[in-house]
């Protein structure tokens, strides 16, 4: 795997190196100690998986808060995603800003959000599968959410989402 940090510290795009014969590829997508090399976290204590019917699906923006706060490490394994996280950690120098990368089956890269940060993504093709591996279980109470469009986030998503669930659409901004 190649780890490439992004202009957000802590948050990471990272490549599959993938070996190529006559049957296809081969190629890790997870190891503990290549994760704990750079300084990243390792536990995982559980894995998801979001089905996306359509083009244009957007999930998002989504975090937990502590003491559930979570990690993802977010791979595209069927079509194709616009990914976006933003930094919320409270005190950090690039709080609100955001990075978006497209994450596609094709090309295998993976996105790694750490604690603090929300995420969401919009489908670019229709049946698009995304697999996440988490470092924190699911806690309702303490599930929390951005609006898509939020102002003070000012992300340019690629193309206007078509579905969307009621909660994303009605999230609260961040800013009073």
């Amino acid at each position: 795997m190649r780890f490439e940090e992004t202009v957000l510290p802590g948050a990471f795009v990272i490549h599959q190196e993938r070996h190529v014969d006559q049957r296809g590829f081969f190629a890790r997508t997870w190891s503990r100690d290549e994760f704990a090399a750079q300084g990243l976290a390792t536990d995982i204590v559980h894995c998801n998986t979001s089905f996306n019917r359509a083009r244009g699906t957007l999930r998002g923006m989504h975090w937990q808060d502590p003491p559930f706060a979570e990690t993802k490490l977010v791979r595209c394994t069927s079509g194709a995603i616009h990914d976006v996280i933003v930094d919320l950690r409270p005190g950090s120098s690039t709080f609100a800003r955001h990075v978006g990368v497209t994450l596609s089956a094709a090309e295998g890269a993976m996105l790694y959000c750490p604690e603090g940060f929300g995420h969401g993504f919009i489908t670019l093709a229709d049946d698009t599968e995304i697999a996440y591996m988490m470092s924190a279980v699911h806690a309702p109470d303490h599930a929390r959410g951005a609006r898509w469009d939020d102002p003070l986030l000012a992300i340019t998503w690629p193309i206007e989402p078509v579905v969307m669930s009621e909660r994303d659409r009605t999230y609260p901004d961040l800013a009073p």
